[in-house]
């Protein structure tokens, strides 16, 4: 048998959760920055309903990518061929550099035996 290394999530953070904890930092309110956290997601799917890269800043961005059938003639070709859709996320420089800053430790596995997990915590240095 062979082990190998998982990510095991610790649990969830919601939109709410983060209001709060960005109403704690700075002198915006949670409600407030609830509804630009609101704001976004609605601009997030409205830019990839429309076709567009949504760049996060720093922290990624965001695509639609397909997968359909091929077809030899361009004019055979229709939308009933598209079998597969999908958001493909692109991580920026904050996120690849808080992987790079991460620390593992050995957690008991939840609901698979035979599996080790690792669970991934992340300090700012």
């Amino acid at each position: 048998m062979t082990y190998y290394a998982r990510a095991q999530a610790r649990g969830e953070v919601t939109l709410g959760d983060m209001a709060r904890r960005i109403q704690r930092r700075c002198t915006v309110t949670r409600a407030d920055t609830l509804a630009v956290l609101v704001a976004l997601e609605e601009e997030v799917c409205r830019g990839l309903c429309n076709g567009e890269i949504v760049r996060l800043g720093e922290l990624g961005s965001l695509q639609v990518g397909v997968k359909s059938e091929g077809v030899r003639l361009e004019a055979d070709f229709h939308e009933s061929m598209i079998n597969k859709i999908w958001v493909r996320f692109r991580p920026g420089m904050v996120l690849k550099g808080m992987l790079d800053g991460a620390a593992f430790e050995r957690v008991s596995p939840r609901k698979e035996a035979g599996r080790a997990g690792k669970g991934m915590r992340y300090e700012r240095k």
